[in-house]
């Protein structure tokens, strides 16, 4: 049966996922020791669907995404355990030259900062062009016009003439629609947004994160959208993982999270972010910071900032279990007291 959730969207409850990680675990191999980025991570996309990844820096998002591309840089990476399968297909599996086809064509991903992403040393339309005479074996006139096209797509003014131009000759919020018109060239099935709205003001956010909403409904694509601000995932996702420490400790449709959360952490995140129904002494801040990956507290690895620690939250690490259909928590608390 399909039912809207409280952004209106339409979100099938029988749907086989096109995407699943399954207890992924990441490390990288440093002077310093060996640093567990991420530690037994699964999740599942379906078919148009947006997926909210949340938490603070340092908790394994980006890391997440990066596997599931298999673009982790091996050393000082490795990926330890687990499995990304898409459509059917273990990537992990797949020779370099599979994945390449893959990548830029099913599935393609939006990097943080697109001024260090985008190539300096060519102009904005034969790096989008590139995408075409890869994936589709075009010419370079033709690749170029629909490079051209795809700048028109994503709203840049007079594209032609930006498409001659170099990254460094846009502004942050063009080099950012740019990036997203050489992730959607091809038309994937899964987008990877990672914080697509970085180190932009709140207006040019507004439009960035409004055009993905719009192209993802064109295309029917899924979407995996990674950041730290709750009130994005709020207008935009139809479910929630949270991530700390390298860790899922919470995730659920996008109404259980906001409305029936279960993890302190989910908790303290949502306190902290400002709302105009509620005067700003109320915001409540998470205190601590992330600890280092390689020196986790011994059981939980959120207790050195849990208001609500016990005892037991010291000794052993809770597992990730289920608090309703499709909601599950990773949380020693039998109810919740807020």
């Amino acid at each position: 049966m399909d039912m809207p959730n409280s952004n209106g969207r339409i979100v099938s409850e029988a749907k086989s996922p096109i995407l699943e990680v399954r207890n992924l675990a990441v490390s990288f191999h440093l002077l310093e020791g060996v640093i567990p980025a991420v530690a037994d991570v699964s999740m599942v996309l379906n078919p148009g669907e947006v997926l909210g990844v949340v938490g603070e820096s340092g908790c394994g998002k980006s890391v997440t995404a990066r596997a599931v591309m298999r673009i982790i840089p091996m050393p000082p990476g490795s990926i330890d355990s687990g499995q990304v399968v898409f459509e059917g297909r273990r990537l992990f599996d797949l020779s370099e030259e599979e994945m390449e086809r893959i990548r830029g064509d099913k599935i393609s991903m939006i990097f943080q900062e697109p001024m260090t992403s985008l190539n300096p040393a060519f102009t904005v339309g034969d790096q989008i062009a590139e995408v075409f005479r890869f994936h589709r074996g075009l010419g370079r006139r033709e690749a170029f016009e629909r490079a051209v096209e795809e700048l028109t797509r994503v709203e840049i003014p007079d594209p032609a003439k930006r498409a001659r131009n170099y990254p460094h000759q846009l502004s942050g919020g063009m080099r950012q629609r740019a990036m997203i018109a050489i992730a959607l060239a091809c038309r994937p099935q899964i987008l990877i947004a990672d914080e697509p709205t970085t180190a932009l003001d709140v207006t040019i956010q507004a439009q960035i994160l409004n055009l993905i909403g719009q192209l993802q409904a064109d295309i029917g694509m899924s979407v995996i959208l990674i950041t730290h601000n709750l009130g994005v995932v709020a207008t935009m996702a139809d479910r929630l993982v949270i991530m700390y420490a390298g860790r899922v400790v919470e995730q659920g449709a996008v109404d259980d999270i906001f409305l029936h959360h279960h993890h302190p952490y989910t908790h303290g995140l949502l306190r902290s972010v400002p709302r105009l129904d509620r005067p700003s002494e109320d915001l409540v801040e998470i205190k601590g910071i992330v600890p280092r990956l390689d020196d986790l507290p011994t059981g939980c690895a959120f207790s050195t900032r849990c208001e609500f620690v016990m005892d037991q939250c010291r000794q052993l690490e809770p597992e990730l279990k289920k608090i309703s259909p499709g909601h599950r928590s990773r949380c020693w608390l039998e109810r919740t007291p807020w």
